[in-house]
């Protein structure tokens, strides 16, 4: 870690000088009683910017940087899994991306993930992105297949647009597994105690599509400054520097530092396809619970294509915390990696146990990967 920071630093001497007046606004800020200062990062890519170049160590001893719930995949419910295994174990083709294969369902043993039913025979393929699961149904119509559509805003477009243009094939089902990413933000600021936040670093990705103009009522309802950034260490840099200038002055706003991609609207033909193929209800997050009108689902007039539609059963949420995983308070913030006590223990990347260590997203797996640790 010595050695990316070195690097960082040699790189861009402008990531020192930022950290520089990073340290004399929060020496500042101690002045006037701002002893403990959390800022949560949203994005896990963030999350792993921070952790592989070790920006927390550049950080004064009163700022401190905490992941927040911005892994799809950790937050993906386990008994979707737990379903698309027995689909899969049934003759059902399933495709899904690859960091949610081996996303581990309901059960603490046993077939508990997608990796493990194609290793017991069930025909699950790895896709790039959903059109693949699109040519690949077209092409076997004799087969029945099932896409798991795991993510944020980011990837709704990717079935929302072929949908909403009506060029999927009608052996193709979709099992949306989508979340909207602010009402988790207000759920996390409402609902769980202990979540004072004085900063939020809001997702680049996810902006990118519905704009940062989304994230204005984090400082204008809640008086916390929110940064929209990138992802190179000088973006997340900048944006700690931005936001602790906002604490300083005491004027809580809205900055968009991604400019380069992020535009304050978003991107508009994809929220039109997303508005039309989907909409918002109260949906349940794993390890976490029900956050209202958090749930992308299919309109009535894109149900031929849904899952639990065509199987004539409810998506209802049921109990997936499996013993011992401290998943859903790393997700929130709450914890550290390194407080759970299966990690790098019966919780590795090569056999993760808990849903956060097994997408490169995932807060547990980032630390596990990324950090010089003696476990």
């Amino acid at each position: 870690m010595e050695r990316r920071i070195k690097e960082l630093y040699e790189r861009n001497p402008l990531s020192r000088r930022v950290v520089e007046e990073i340290h004399t606004v929060a020496g500042k800020l101690r002045e006037k009683g701002f002893d403990h200062l959390k800022i949560m990062n949203f994005c896990g890519t963030h999350e792993w910017t921070i952790t592989h170049y070790g920006l927390r160590s550049l950080m004064p001893d009163n700022v401190e940087l905490i992941a927040g719930p911005g892994c799809p995949v950790c937050i993906t419910p386990g008994h979707y899994v737990d379903l698309l295994v027995e689909l899969g174990m049934e003759g059902y083709v399933i495709h899904t991306y690859g960091d949610a294969y081996k996303l581990p369902g309901s059960k603490p043993v046993g077939i508990r993930s997608l990796y493990d039913a194609h290793v017991e025979g069930g025909d699950v393929r790895i896709v790039y992105g959903f059109l693949d699961a699109v040519k690949t149904a077209a092409r076997e119509r004799e087969r029945r297949h099932v896409f798991f559509a795991v993510g944020f805003e980011t990837t709704m477009p990717s079935t929302a647009v072929p949908l909403s243009k009506g060029i999927v094939p009608d052996n193709l089902l979709i099992l949306s597994a989508y979340r909207y990413t602010p009402p988790i933000m207000r759920y996390l600021l409402e609902k769980v105690p202990g979540a004072h936040l004085d900063g939020i670093l809001a997702p680049g990705h996810v902006s990118a599509v519905i704009g940062s103009e989304a994230w204005r009522f984090l400082p204008e309802e809640y008086g916390i400054p929110t940064v929209v950034a990138g992802f190179e260490p000088l973006d997340v840099l900048l944006a700690i520097y931005y936001m602790l200038k906002m604490l300083y002055r005491g004027k809580p706003g809205l900055i968009n530092e991604y400019t380069r991609v992020v535009k304050p609207k978003g991107n508009p033909d994809a929220l039109k396809a997303m508005r039309r193929v989907y909409e918002a209800r109260d949906a349940y997050w794993r390890g976490i619970g029900i956050v209202p009108r958090s749930g992308g689902y299919h309109r009535d007039e894109y149900l031929d294509h849904d899952l639990y539609h065509y199987l004539g059963i409810e998506d209802k949420p049921v109990n997936d915390n499996l013993p011992g995983c401290r998943c859903g308070e790393v997700s929130l913030g709450l914890v550290k990696p390194t407080d759970c006590p299966l990690f790098m223990k019966t919780c590795t990347p090569s056999s993760p146990y808990g849903p956060c260590m097994v997408s490169v997203e995932g807060t547990c797996r980032i630390w596990a990967e990324n950090l010089p640790l003696k476990l």
